[in-house]
């Protein structure tokens, strides 16, 4: 939109209606270029004329009168609102005020989410969710939390399953309401880079020069070098690490930028945590299984998802073998350490990887990890008088904290019987099996694969091989390497914002150099390192011949 001021006298007439009263305006627009324009797009022209009226009419405007015109394609009608003085507004006009009050509205959100009281209060409610989630288990079935949680007898006199479920808080982490907060507190730091920390560094990253010694004088630290050079302070600044910018007279020396620009990477690092957090519980999966040795189970059998964005992938028809199962002790006879030598078979049944796996030694393949975490025992070979072997499934007893005890039972004598007796079998690990007779008196002991009989009640009985389950946990987490990089990243970019940006400028002043500056951390070793820099600049001397020259002009 362009406003023109023309002075046009011409005997082409042009009306309009002034106060009620129709004046003659003499208008031309002769120039090719501004009808061009008139024709192409809409103009404000403010035009200077003289107007010819009634004498009563120039009477009233016996000076000149300058009004506005709106030329548009279109010609508008003379209405009652064009009578009154009023235009009507245009469809650009309203686009441009609907652009503003959007533009106001934006400003105003992220004014409201860039508050620092608004994230602790997010991050906090988080972190309080958190430790709740760690409280209630995860993942039970529901009539765990009816038992746990009745409304007979609530928690703290209110809290019940029905509160689990209604919130969520059985998969706390994957909940409606968890992954709320996150979203919000990433929008606030989103918010707080955009409106502080962006702007922080465009202003670091300016060359700001000052013209001014008082200006100068008044940064955290000033000095005043009589006899120096600004130059030689450039070259001292330069050998201590700083950008130096020279402009006639003027320096401006910075060091330490990247500590400005690393609070946003601060920022950049929470999000890809929470992102990758909330991909692993809303979109993993996860499962557990006891396979005994020698036996087969296929990926995609254990594994369930964990929430909505679980998505499978081709390794879920991997079949794993268990080949072996096997345990180590400590000199007391407690278990140390337990181990699976595993194989990954491909659809054909071809092995494509093989590992033994160990507690805190999982292993991966195709983005599924299996992870060793318990073990049992499954079976129990023995022969009986020299028949067999024979597969006796162990069962776990009660278990005492975390010592396990497994038995069995091999009948003695008519089996038909209602009154079945025979040989108990106790075993808390693979070293040795206790054996008990028809009366439950201790028989002795063996050790599998020792090939050592024991005959009890008239039946021999060999111990062939006690054969162990192993436990273990799987899961399939597209999050963790999202997370794996955002912690690097945020330890990484905490320590460059340790680093000070410091600004020096100086001013040559005839012979004086006016010297000032500040940082942004550091303050208490920064007027030591600007002293130590001062002290480096060379004083000018005059010399001899200059001297002889003064004293000879005066």
């Amino acid at each position: 939109m362009g406003t023109l001021t023309l002075n046009l006298s011409s005997p082409t007439l042009k009306t309009y209606q002034h106060h009620n009263n129709l004046l003659k305006c003499p208008l031309s627009l002769y120039n090719s270029q501004i009808h061009r324009l008139y024709r192409k797009k809409n103009l404000s022209i403010s035009i200077t004329c003289k107007l010819k009226a009634t004498k009563e009419s120039s009477e009233r405007e016996r000076n000149r009168v300058g009004k506005k015109i709106v030329v548009s394609e279109g010609s508008p009608s003379l209405s009652e609102d064009a009578g009154n003085g009023r235009v009507p507004a245009t469809s650009d006009q309203n686009s441009a005020g609907n652009f503003k009050l959007l533009k106001k509205l934006s400003r105003r959100v992220l004014s409201v989410l860039s508050n620092l009281p608004l994230a602790i209060g997010e991050m906090a409610t988080i972190a309080a969710l958190m430790a709740l989630g760690t409280i209630i288990d995860q993942g039970e079935v529901p009539d765990f939390y009816f038992q746990k949680y009745p409304e007979d007898n609530p928690v703290l006199g209110f809290f019940t399953w029905k509160w689990i479920f209604a919130l969520g808080f059985d998969h706390m982490f994957s909940s409606p309401l968890f992954l709320s907060l996150l979203a919000l507190l990433a929008a606030s730091l989103m918010a707080c880079t955009y409106t502080t920390q962006i702007p922080l560094v465009k202003v670091a990253r300016r060359w700001s020069f000052v013209h001014s010694a008082e200006a100068i004088s008044k940064q955290e630290i000033a000095e005043t070098l009589p006899r120096a050079s600004v130059q030689d302070l450039g070259v001292i600044l330069m050998g201590a690490g700083y950008e130096v910018f020279l402009k006639g007279p003027s320096l401006y020396a910075f060091k330490g930028l990247a500590g400005r620009f690393a609070p946003i990477g601060v920022h950049l690092a929470m999000l890809l945590i929470m992102a990758g957090g909330t991909l692993s519980a809303a979109g993993s999966f996860r499962g557990s299984v006891t396979v005994p040795q020698g036996l087969n189970f296929v990926v995609g059998d254990v594994l369930g998802p964990s929430g909505f964005l679980s998505t499978p992938t081709e390794a879920f028809g991997t079949e794993v073998h268990v080949n072996r199962f096997s345990m180590d002790y400590y000199d007391s006879g407690e278990v140390r350490q337990f181990h699976t030598d595993l194989s990954l078979l491909d659809l054909e049944g071809k092995e494509v990887m093989r590992k033994t796996i160990s507690v805190n030694d999982p292993l991966r393949y195709g983005g599924i990890t299996i992870y060793q975490t318990d073990w049992s025992l499954s079976t129990l070979q023995i022969l009986k008088d020299d028949e067999g072997p024979f597969n006796l499934a162990m069962a776990p007893l009660k278990l005492n904290g975390d010592k396990k005890l497994f038995g069995t039972f091999l009948p003695v004598g008519n089996t038909d019987s209602p009154s079945v007796k025979g040989i108990s079998m106790l075993a808390r690990d693979l070293q040795s099996i206790v054996l008990y007779d028809q009366e439950g008196k201790f028989a002795g002991i063996r050790r599998p694969n020792s090939k050592l009989p024991i005959e009890i009640d008239g039946t021999k009985i060999v111990i062939v091989d006690a054969i162990g389950s192993t436990g273990l946990d799987l899961k399939i987490d597209p999050g963790v390497p999202v997370v794996y990089a955002g912690f690097g990243a945020l330890m990484l970019t905490t320590c460059i914002s340790f680093l000070s940006h410091a600004q020096i400028w100086a001013l040559q002043d005839g012979t004086t150099v006016v010297v000032g500056g500040k940082t942004n951390r550091a303050k208490a070793e920064f007027p030591d390192e600007m002293n130590r820099l001062l002290d480096q600049v060379p004083e000018i001397v005059e010399s001899s011949s200059s001297r002889q020259s003064d004293s000879s002009s005066g």
